[in-house]
């Protein structure tokens, strides 16, 4: 029996997807399956360019979706129809050249917002799993928001003592719920292929979904949704970071800035638990107003700080010099291994999922200032439910004012409480991850149920 699967990974060329996805084709490799991952040439490029060796068995496969030099946020409806059209044609290509020359996939894995990869998989008659993520928490409230709380969460969620109670979940109010659902939400081409992800699931019988969490953190989430049978494979954290095997495996884009290890250097000249980072994603711009705000509080905080601020937003800072006698602006870090160093005390964030996963397992308590998509979600279970953080209060203007940011600062900083539990979940995350855990079980049961059906083809085509 050849022990090796070889597995096709589509993912959406967007930065969340990017980070787990790669961290899951390593996981895999060691467990003997060789994966091919496939996404658009905006994603493939930066990648490349960031991977300084290819791992033995993983491959790049990158297509154009006709926007290689990357994507702009204010056309995303556009671009995601063409995301589909192209990539439906270029995967279903990939996975008929490889049949042909006699190294079929036995399994297709694909991500959020790339639901056609799993109806071309089932054409193709090539197994498929999804993957979520974001938290088990979240994939329940967009399943329930299609099955039975659609009217009550639209006529609901515009007032502000609403609460609803689903299954097997914390109570949600409109100020918790992703902003795809609520009436504000512009990106019109997220709800209906969310739809079309569980209508591809309800097709299939006891479909299983492969979840970047970990049993601890959610069981009830879990385990909420009787028709879908959720596994927790995560944290998809760089493995130096996660259980120390691969102290090579700790970084993701780091040439692409040069001296990018200097924040390294001012962080160690900090004594331990003193350092404020702030960093709020890839994606959403933060308006002039707002930014002044972040750097009042900062400042106001009178405590060093490291802020990631990209190129774009960095003119619009009016009083960079006197940030930086204080702190330090940088254009990008190594996330994880900053969270990691022992300086950091307290970590301003956008909490998207991976900055809060990564937030957990480097064992950091949280100040939370979600935006948009599944951000305010992650907010609520970081201050509510995990108790490692704190949210902040926007004012009527939506504004997050600089005291407000000074106070939730203060308040993690000196939260004996909130770090304590973030050192629990911390343990716990590791403990998950590690061989033997409960991830790395349920990963290596996958593969081999996998291997297993590969093993049963074989048997019926001789």
């Amino acid at each position: 029996m050849d022990p090796c699967v070889r597995l096709l990974l589509v993912t959406f060329p967007g930065q969340p997807q990017i980070n787990p996805g790669l961290q899951l084709a390593k996981r895999l490799l060691k467990m003997v399956v060789d994966v091919t991952y496939a996404t658009a040439f905006s994603a493939i490029n930066r990648m490349i360019r960031s991977t300084t060796r290819t791992p033995p068995g993983l491959t790049f496969f990158g297509f154009s979706d006709g926007h290689d030099g990357g994507w702009e946020m204010d056309n995303l409806d556009n671009q995601m129809e063409e995301l589909k059209r192209r990539g439906s044609e270029a995967v279903a290509n990939l996975i008929t050249s490889q049949a042909e020359r006699g190294q079929a996939f036995m399994h297709v894995v694909y991500t959020p917002f790339v639901p056609w990869a799993g109806q071309v998989a089932h054409d193709l008659h090539v197994p498929s799993t999804f993957m979520w993520i974001q938290p088990a928490t979240i994939l329940d409230i967009y399943y329930y928001y299609f099955n039975g709380y659609g009217d009550s969460i639209r006529n609901n969620m515009s007032d502000p003592s609403w609460s609803v109670e689903l299954p097997g979940l914390p109570l949600v109010t409109g100020s918790d719920l992703p902003s795809y659902l609520l009436a504000s939400n512009t990106y019109n081409f997220a709800l209906p292929l969310l739809k079309e992800h569980f209508d591809v699931l309800d097709a299939r019988n006891n479909p299983k979904v492969l979840v970047n969490s970990f049993d601890a953190l959610e069981p009830g989430a879990l385990r909420a949704i009787e028709k879908l049978n959720l596994v927790a494979i995560g944290p998809l954290i760089p493995s130096a970071f996660l259980d120390g095997k691969d102290p090579s495996d700790n970084s993701f884009g780091g040439d692409l800035f040069e001296d990018s290890k200097a924040y390294i250097k001012w962080l160690d000249s900090k004594p331990s638990d003193s350092v404020i980072y702030a960093a709020f994603g890839s994606y959403s711009p933060i308006a002039k107003q707002q930014l002044q705000e972040i750097s009042q509080g900062l400042l106001a905080c009178g405590r060093p700080f490291l802020w990631v601020v990209r190129a774009t937003e960095e003119e619009k800072l009016s009083c960079k010099e006197k940030l930086e006698q204080q702190g330090m602006i940088v254009p990008w870090c190594s996330q994880v291994e900053v969270l990691s160093h022992p300086s950091v005390g307290c970590f301003l964030s956008h909490c998207g999922w991976n900055s809060s996963m990564e937030s957990l397992v480097s064992g950091v308590p949280v100040v939370a200032f979600p935006q948009w998509a599944d951000q305010v979600t992650n907010a609520k279970l970081i201050q509510d439910v995990w108790k490692t953080g704190t949210r902040v209060k926007p004012n009527l203007d939506h504004l997050v004012e600089s005291d407000e940011i000074k106070r939730c600062i203060e308040m993690v900083m000196g939260g004996d409480e909130m770090r304590t539990n973030a050192e629990k979940w911390k343990d716990l995350a590791r403990e998950a991850g590690k061989d033997g855990g409960s991830s790395e079980k349920n990963l290596r049961t996958f593969v081999d149920e996998v291997r297993a059906s590969k093993v049963e083809l074989t048997v019926l085509q001789n």
